[in-house]
């Protein structure tokens, strides 16, 4: 038997061999680092035995799949850990979740702090006791009965909603077993760096129809010293909270009175529309064409578009003369729309074509989150129709317009090539098209990526820019996807240079992706201190007193004439106070202008980089300023 690893070294095996087998047969060091194994592409735990032929990569908790079976395996431990102390509690779901794991539990009252606490001592002496993880399958009655003895209704619900040739697995540790179809570690003594973080409520299965659960949240590292950055990271975090921060700087409400639809303020206002603006200017620049499209469309479109099969559960609908609509989750039909309104010739293409498109998405409320998951959102669409002999160059000026965006707000960013998901249309031949579009735009630019089998588009597959912020934090923003079966179903047509008719390929792309969204990570990655050129208020005039007040305003209008954003501050406050409070608003300068000042015709500068800066003329200032907003320099 041949075992293919990552590096492409081929071992062989007389007989079938578990995957930490495998890793031992690599090293020691490596087989006590591994948490779980990829064995031809699927994600699997040590456990598993491999009897034929197969590429496997062992994991570590520096692999996304090590972390799953890692994190996996504390969420059993805190589940075990409740029912040792609490043992009435009933058990739901825990999975493990980016930086983390939760797991749901009925029970009648909330978990408190200090029961936080007992828990994650308990988990801890979990950890200590080094017990070993067992899995075995039960038969569906066996499973259903087995967990109606332990009196989990919550298991029995899963089990019985299990397709009839599921394989039902169970996972083991000493005294506690749970419904699982893992991964795991081999033993708990490896989850020592543990943190429990906060209690929610959370409904069962996510509906607002079922009972509410307690939902304790927690993470956990192999190292004690990995969980201290992991903390600091989310004390910095909380610092800068993009809703508290939009909050005190007035830049959006959240309101009850419309869930997950933000309201925007003046301040938000300037901060987007400045967004706009450079966003209007780059793809003026890049040869795209601006559209609008409307935001209610006939249910017709969307099942030509294939959204009504795929994506119904995320739509609004209504109804308008007796005929379905639905309120546009994607921009793309209605470019589908715009493109059918002319002929075209291949001399048009390729046809780029862009549109800051307001979309709704139903999410449910539980997963709302500020700005990061709303659901009414811009997004910074654009569609490029092309010739397939076209593929490889537009998809590199997209990666080279994203990687602009990106850079000039100092981000660094990954990137990863999403590939064909289960529920999807069109052809396989059709599909390998577009992969290997992708691909080669990315391979002959020298890009590195990683492979996300299954998580492309129904419709094609995409490349995804995953941003990361000032304290290490990833987001995902950009995408571009290559779409082969839009056309198709649209019946777009060009006419080729021999007079037939021929299908454009189309891209489907982003930089911001939401530009609600991208707001938010701004706020949070620049912690509420926007470079000039985009800061809400660029300069705060601040009189010393009224006696100064006309030549504070003076200041202000030869500011505001040269088109700097300014606000002056009149209120009958001590300078310092009106200091303290233009600083607290991370107003990147303040002037302040007092019986000096007037006499010489200067201004007393601050700068939020620099602190006190003394006297200035104000021409010179203006220079200066005018200069790092056409430079769009970051402080």
């Amino acid at each position: 038997m041949k075992i293919t690893l990552k590096d492409g070294v081929v071992k062989e095996f007389d007989n079938a061999v578990s995957v930490l087998e495998i890793a031992k047969s690599i090293s020691e060091g490596l087989a006590r680092n591994a948490c779980a194994g990829i064995v031809d592409g699927e994600v699997k735990d040590l456990r598993y035995v491999v009897d034929k032929d197969a590429e496997v990569s062992i994991c570590t908790f520096e692999d996304e799949a090590g972390k799953l079976a890692f994190r996996h395996t504390a969420s059993h431990m805190l589940a075990q850990a409740v029912k040792r102390l609490y043992p009435e509690a009933k058990i739901a779901i825990g999975p493990s979740i980016a930086d983390g794991f939760y797991y749901d539990f009925d029970r009648e009252k909330a978990f408190t702090q200090e029961e936080l606490e007992a828990l994650e001592a308990e988990m801890k002496k979990i950890a200590k006791e080094d017990i070993a993880i067992e899995k075995f399958e039960l038969p569906r009655e066996e499973a259903i009965k087995y967990m109606e003895e332990r009196e989990e209704p919550y298991k029995v619900e899963l089990i019985q909603d299990l397709p009839e040739d599921a394989v039902i697995s169970f996972y083991k540790q000493g005294d506690f077993t749970d419904l699982c179809a893992g991964p795991h570690l081999m033993s708990t003594k490896t989850v020592k760096a543990i943190k429990l973080t906060s209690v929610a409520g959370a409904y069962w299965r996510g509906s607002e129809k079922n009972k509410m659960l307690s939902r304790i949240y927690g993470t956990a590292y192999p190292k004690a010293s990995e969980l201290e950055a992991y903390l600091t990271m989310i004390e910095e975090a909380k610092k800068r909270d993009h809703r508290k921060l939009g909050k005190e700087l007035k830049l959006f409400a959240l309101l009850d009175e419309g869930p997950g639809f933000p309201f925007f303020l003046p301040k938000g206002m300037v901060l987007k529309n400045t967004l706009l603006d450079y966003w209007r200017q780059i793809h003026k620049e890049d040869g795209y064409v601006e559209i609008s499209t409307p935001i209610i469309l006939n249910r017709e479109l969307w099942y030509r578009s294939g959204h009504w099969d795929h994506y119904k559960d995320n739509m609004y609908t209504t109804v308008i003369d007796e005929e379905d609509y639905a309120v546009k989750p994607m921009n793309c039909p209605g470019g589908m729309l715009v493109y059918k309104q002319d002929m075209h010739s291949y001399r048009d293409l390729p046809m780029r074509v862009a549109e800051i498109g307001l979309v709704h998405r139903h999410e449910k409320s539980g997963a709302l989150h500020g700005l990061m998951r709303v659901r009414c959102f811009n997004q910074d669409d654009a569609h490029i129709f092309m010739t397939e002999e076209q593929i490889k160059d537009e998809i590199s000026g997209v990666i080279r317009l994203i990687d602009s965006v990106y850079s000039l707000f100092g981000f660094k960013y990954h990137i990863e090539l999403s590939t064909r998901p289960e529920d999807s249309m069109g052809s396989d031949e059709a599909w390998e098209i577009a992969t290997a579009g992708l691909q080669n735009a990315l391979d002959e630019n020298g890009i590195e990526y990683v492979i996300n089998e299954g998580d492309g588009a129904f419709y094609g597959p995409k490349i995804d820019f995953h941003l990361e912020d000032s304290i290490g934090r990833t987001w995902q923003c950009g995408t571009i996807q290559l779409d082969m079966q839009m056309p198709e179903r649209f019946e777009l047509e060009y006419t080729a240079p021999d007079g037939s008719k021929k299908r454009p390929v189309m891209i489907h792309r982003v930089c911001f992706g939401s530009i609600e969204r991208f707001i938010g990570i701004l706020i949070e990655h620049f912690a509420g201190a926007f470079p000039v050129w985009l800061s809400p208020v660029q300069v705060k005039v601040l009189p010393i007193s009224e006696k100064f007040a006309d030549y504070a305003n003076s200041v202000a209008a030869a500011l505001d004439a040269e088109g700097i954003r300014i606000e002056t501050d009149h209120r009958a406050e001590k300078i310092g106070y009106k200091i303290r409070e233009a600083r607290n608003e991370r107003t990147p300068y303040i002037i302040v202008v007092g019986e000096k000042d007037q006499e010489a015709n200067m201004v007393s500068l601050r700068s939020r980089k620099n602190g006190e800066e003394g006297q200035v003329a104000l021409e010179d200032f203006i220079a200066r300023i005018k200069e790092e907003i056409e430079t769009k320099v970051l402080d």
